[in-house]
């Protein structure tokens, strides 16, 4: 559902200009968040021989139990899922 944010200023001219680079510049972090957490989950899933999702999967049925190690890597799965959605989110703004 397509929601609307209202913002009020003596000037838009000024104002709008502003707002899109702010934009570019915040998803341009997010994506290197993106970046670095993909490499972070790359990097555990060399060092146990599984995916991610197997990791899940695994966590969830009980058949691997919570470690530092998993905790860890169950974070940075988590901090993807959240910069990813912020990230489609922002992209997915636009200025009227």
């Amino acid at each position: 559902m397509l929601q609307e944010l209202t913002i009020r200023a003596e000037s838009i001219d000024t104002l709008k200009p502003l707002l899109e680079v702010a934009i570019r510049n915040q998803l341009k972090s997010l994506q290197h968040g993106i970046n670095r957490t993909k490499e972070e989950l790359a990097k555990f899933e060399a060092r146990f021989g599984m995916t991610s999702d197997e990791l899940e999967r695994r966590l969830k049925s009980g058949e691997l139990k919570e470690t530092m190690d998993t905790i860890d890597w169950w974070m940075e799965i988590t901090a993807l899922r959240l910069l990813e959605g912020q990230h489609k989110s922002l992209s997915e703004a636009s200025l009227d």
